[in-house]
């Protein structure tokens, strides 16, 4: 049997992880949340209003999230070795899993605290509470411009962005009720806008653990109809068969695939199997954009001495 691995033109993962790309923005964007988040906690204290205690609770996870992504983005640049041949690549994963579980907590704190506020008239300062708002939403707007090129290739930037667009929205809510509250006197929009502000924060926080969990569970990459691989590995000259067919992700931006091909009993050579595997190489490449595959050359009959559950 003929065995190759592919990675770009190596044999393991090269250029590091997506979020690994990216980590001058998350840093410079722990900055900025940071200090957005300071304003917002005095601003807090000063005027008594929930709702922009709300909102610097949810940045201040927003911070702490994409502070353990840069973390995970450092751990993942350890070099594999023989007891982890992908290194440490889905500490990022694990790290977004914690980001969606402290976005979760965050929601259901705000809620109850919401709720509790009904029916009580608290006073509050809101000339401090709007300015307070207006400086949060200035910095989630310009963490979201250096965010916006690379949410398409990391889970963890991606799950940033969402987040931070979240705060955006929330401190869109505190500043509406600051106006409500300035103009009509009713403080019941206080936590109406906490409880506004957990409500975006829980979809957000189900979709990126959806995501989470699918590759843990080492779901097929999403975009990718294994079945539509199939047929184009079908159709590439000497390939007789294929089996055992699998695709997944390590980490965001390193998907991976592996296949047991069989040839047919002319293309059954060292040099024909050369041209199959680089045909196998770029097709998979080009199509599904899956650069780190393996493949299992078989002559036919070869799967008779396979368990069955590789067939």
């Amino acid at each position: 049997m003929f065995g190759h691995d592919h990675a770009g033109h190596g044999h393991g993962p090269t250029g590091g992880t997506a979020t690994g790309r990216h980590r001058r923005r998350l840093a410079l964007v722990v900055v900025i949340t940071l200090a957005g988040v300071a304003v917002q906690l005095v601003g807090a204290l000063l005027s008594g209003s929930l709702a922009l205690l709300a909102d610097a609770g949810h940045m201040l996870s927003d911070a702490a999230g994409v502070s353990i992504a840069l973390f995970a983005a450092w751990v993942a640049t350890r070099p594999a070795t023989a007891k982890r041949s992908f290194g440490w690549q889905r500490a990022e994963v694990l790290a977004a899993l914690a980001n969606a579980a402290a976005l979760t907590a965050v929601a259901i704190v705000i809620f109850v605290e919401a709720v509790r506020r009904f029916g009580q008239a608290p006073d509050i300062d809101t000339p401090t509470m709007l300015v307070a708002a207006v400086a949060g939403g200035a910095a989630n707007l310009a963490c979201l411009v250096i965010l916006h090129g690379g949410r398409r290739e990391s889970l963890n930037v991606r799950g940033a962005y969402l987040e931070v667009l979240g705060d955006l929205l929330g401190s869109a809510a505190v500043v509406a009720a600051a106006v409500v509250i300035l103009l009509t006197g009713q403080t019941a929009a206080d936590p109406i806008a906490s409880i506004a502000i957990a409500l975006m924060i829980l979809p957000r926080a189900w979709s990126l653990m959806r995501e989470v969990v699918d590759v843990l569970l080492e779901a097929t990459p999403r975009g990718v109809d294994l079945d539509e691989v199939r047929r184009h590995i079908l159709e590439v000259d000497g390939v007789a068969d294929v089996h055992d067919l699998h695709a997944w992700t390590i980490t965001s931006g390193v998907p991976v695939c592996s296949a047991h091909v069989v040839l047919a009993r002319d293309s059954f050579t060292a040099e024909r199997a050369h041209r199959v595997l680089d045909e196998l190489l770029e097709c998979l490449g080009e199509h599904f954009d899956t650069e780190h595959c393996t493949f299992q050359l078989e002559p036919e009959g070869h799967v008779r001495h396979e368990s069955a559950g590789h067939a």
